[in-house]
């Protein structure tokens, strides 16, 4: 019988904060909880002490590299449960050949991360956050924007949240058009019409980016891309930081490429202090809370402490990103 009592590092910060009913879950399961003194993506040595002795983390952002699954103090971990639906910080196919559980929570945030994208459309370009800067320091002096009703939002990656962001266009009469590797079925019957990158870039009066990073889609989005975009168009970058050429948006925006820009996710975080970002004009920035409501808060936490659970008791978690980790001999959970 698979033991009951799992040592368990949360390195997820959200656990702390809106999570206590999912760590309630995990103790009263007989688990050890430990937690960091501090809440920051880690990577290589600084990663490996904190799982030494360790059998499951529920995570963040860190970063699990195959020297990270290979690592002796890493040995007992059978599971990385990640807060979350991203995972390319994670190095899968090591994961896999180690035998360690790589879990996630697709589908959980899309109505949320959907609604602060929304939001950040309507905000830069009504420039709602220049106006509240305005007021804070006594300045009365109303603004002129740009319509978002009638006008044409391009998304870039129509999975899911890219599916979500085009019910909420469609009630404001958006134009939806989209590009992806894979055209979606669903996307098509919402009324998204397909292009190539380079038309949607050019005749988009908004574009949004939901899509997953990989190797061929790093940085897909620079100054080629910025150059192709109307004057008046608008970026909002809601997905993940790597997609985008942080110098080159900043560079558009400097230069009156394009009209504005909203950011909520970046290439490093914590945002650098000499980041380019935080100087550009035009641009509405946010810090990676595109999932920070509490309600999907409480419910990814309590999905991800249960991933551990049903692995500890010998159980296949729901959402697994490596599922033929089950196959492989070096898995190190016993699972019936």
């Amino acid at each position: 019988m698979p033991p009951m009592s799992w040592r368990i590092l949360i390195t997820s910060r959200a656990m702390e904060e809106v999570g206590q009913s999912a760590l309630d879950l995990l103790t009263a399961a007989g688990c050890q909880l430990f937690f960091p003194k501090h809440y920051v993506a880690r990577a290589g040595a600084e990663l490996e002490d904190l799982l030494e002795n360790k059998d499951a983390v529920l995570a963040t952002v860190d970063r699990y590299s195959a020297e990270i699954f290979r690592s002796p103090k890493a040995a007992s971990l059978k599971i990385v449960s990640r807060w979350g639906v991203g995972y390319d910080t994670i190095d899968l196919a090591a994961a896999t050949q180690s035998g360690v559980v790589v879990a996630y929570t697709p589908g959980l945030l899309d109505e949320t991360v959907a609604d602060l994208t929304f939001a950040m459309m309507l905000s830069i370009a009504r420039r709602i956050h220049e106006a509240y800067d305005g007021m804070r320091q006594g300045v009365w002096k109303p603004l002129w924007g740009g319509n978002v009703h009638g006008k044409t939002l391009g998304l870039v990656g129509c999975g899911r949240i890219g599916q979500a962001v085009a019910r909420r266009a469609i009630g404001f009469g958006m134009k939806l058009v989209g590009f992806d590797v894979v055209p979606h079925p669903q996307a098509k019957a919402l009324g998204i019409d397909f292009l190539s990158l380079d038309e949607l870039l050019k005749e988009s009066d908004f574009i949004s980016l939901h899509a997953a990073v990989t190797p061929e889609n790093n940085g897909m989005i620079g100054q080629n891309q910025f150059n192709k975009m109307k004057s008046t168009a608008y970026f909002i970058n809601a997905a993940r930081g790597a997609l985008v050429d942080e110098s080159a948006l900043a560079s558009a925006l400097s230069a009156g490429q394009i009209a504005g820009a909203a950011v909520d996710t970046y290439q490093v975080e914590p945002l650098r202090a000499d980041s380019p970002l935080r100087s550009a004009p035009n641009l509405l920035l946010t810090p990676h809370q595109a999932s920070f409501t509490r309600e999907t808060g409480l419910l990814v936490g309590t999905v991800s402490a249960q991933a551990i659970l049903d692995l500890m008791r010998g159980l296949r978690p729901k959402f697994v990103v490596n599922p033929s980790v089950f196959g492989q001999p070096t898995l190190r959970a016993l699972v019936s």
